[in-house]
């Protein structure tokens, strides 16, 4: 398995970061999709970005403050589905995959994401799998 260039974006979309996630990450420009805006929440918690994570998330169902878990190295996501639920509304599935003191974790979930006013946010998920490999 070849390595990624340095400058990758984690999402594993976008040969650079720059030019996919780094669109939207800190820059106030939102993403055009369900799909997209998933991908820079994955970023985010890669590069600890707990300030992207909490304006994505829909006032709804925002927490006050987020505390991201030191320690995780995310490892990868994979894209399962996609799909419109509403004029304004989209789910998508993935797996994201994770290391933390020492153990393999896999986290497969369905997204809920809602488009306001232009902006996709991200509402809530069920787990189909959490576990510890």
């Amino acid at each position: 398995m070849p390595t990624p260039a340095p400058d990758a974006c984690p999402c594993g979309r976008g040969p650079a970061f720059s030019a996919c996630c780094g669109r939207y990450l800190g820059t106030g420009v939102p993403a055009p999709d369900a799909e997209s805006l998933m991908r820079s929440r994955y970023t985010a918690f890669v590069r600890g970005d707990a300030a992207h994570l909490l304006a994505t998330w829909h006032a709804s169902t925002r927490p006050a403050t987020l505390d991201l878990e030191p320690g995780v190295k995310w490892l990868g996501l994979e894209v399962r589905a996609r799909r419109d639920t509403g004029t304004d509304r989209a789910e998508v599935e993935f797996v994201a995959r994770s290391r933390s003191a020492g153990r393999a974790h896999r986290l497969h979930e369905r997204s809920r994401f809602v488009r306001e006013d232009g902006r996709w946010f991200y509402v809530d998920g069920d787990f189909i799998t959490k576990d510890t490999a």
